[in-house]
């Protein structure tokens, strides 16, 4: 592979504009992603930015805001794309890249296809009260694929490493549910489980149980679920190493307080913004995390 332009040996071997590229697509999102990344090695962190925009690209399709015709066919067509760069073929910059990050830190291509296939499970018809198996499922491919290609880039291959990424993403995509339970009812969807419905007499349909009286029992068993995911992968990341963790440790922080203050607001009234403890507080829990 031939590039014009170099960026400097510590980041990766990569044409600046293809860099620059990625790094606007990132930084496009609006989310705090980029500096959470800062702390990472320059080449580490452009291969993240990779993987970020990656997601970013796919999710943007699954959520109708990528202005396709066929989202499910365009997600296919990733299927596609996703294989060829295994065969080092690239179309543009962020491929170029992905192959790099790909060879550079031994990236595997079903983590890849999974997050694809937790974007196609968007598409079409809403989910609504999934049953658990489903559930799982979709967490592991939107959150914890992510999370097996992030650990790689990060530093750390090892089984302790793909442990991390199963609980954290877990935990971070059950926090996003909870939090987000009256958003994504609005659009037609509920991703609490059949099983937990059931049990506590809250109807399926998603704007009828937000007014439901057993939802904030259903919702505070998912979030002591989060808890022990959170708990499992901080135990993981203690067996990995150490600086390659620092990320990770980072995000659980980050979470910490948003599942922390929706317990303490709890999910009688879903619809009302939890109120997060203050930055002086979390800077004490990130630091407790990071250390």
């Amino acid at each position: 592979m031939v590039f014009s332009r170099m960026r400097a040996s510590s980041g990766l071997p990569c044409a600046q504009a293809d860099l620059d590229h990625v790094e606007r697509i990132v930084t496009a999102s609006g989310t705090s992603f980029a500096r959470g990344m800062s702390i990472l090695p320059p080449d580490r962190r452009q291969a993240m930015f990779a993987v970020y925009a990656f997601c970013r690209q796919v999710d943007d399709i699954a959520d109708g805001d990528a202005g396709v015709a066929d989202p499910m066919a365009a997600l296919q067509e990733w299927h596609r794309r996703i294989d060829q760069l295994y065969e080092g073929v690239a179309a543009d910059a962020l491929d170029r890249i992905l192959i790099v990050a790909i060879h550079r830190y031994q990236l595997q291509a079903r983590d890849f296809h999974d997050v694809i296939d937790g974007m196609a499970m968007d598409c079409g018809a809403p989910i609504v009260a999934p049953d658990e198996a489903t559930l799982d499922l979709y967490c592991d491919r939107v959150a914890s694929a992510v999370g097996r290609l992030s650990v790689c880039v990060f530093g750390d291959s090892s089984d302790n490493a793909r442990r991390v990424a199963y609980h954290l993403g877990r935990a971070l995509q059950l926090t996003n549910i909870l939090r987000d339970i009256a958003e994504d009812a609005g659009r037609g969807r509920l991703y609490l489980p059949a099983e937990l419905l059931t049990r506590f007499d809250v109807p399926k349909n998603p704007q009828e149980a937000l007014y439901a009286h057993g939802l904030d029992q259903v919702a505070r068993i998912l979030a002591e679920r989060a808890k022990d995911h959170f708990r499992e992968a901080r135990n993981a990341m203690r067996l990995c190493d150490s600086t390659a963790m620092r990320p990770a440790r980072m995000m659980a922080a980050s979470y910490a307080p948003i599942l922390s203050a929706l317990e303490k607001r709890g999910w009688k009234t879903p619809d009302i913004a939890p109120k997060v403890c203050k930055p002086w507080r979390q800077l004490r829990t990130l630091a407790a995390y990071v250390k």
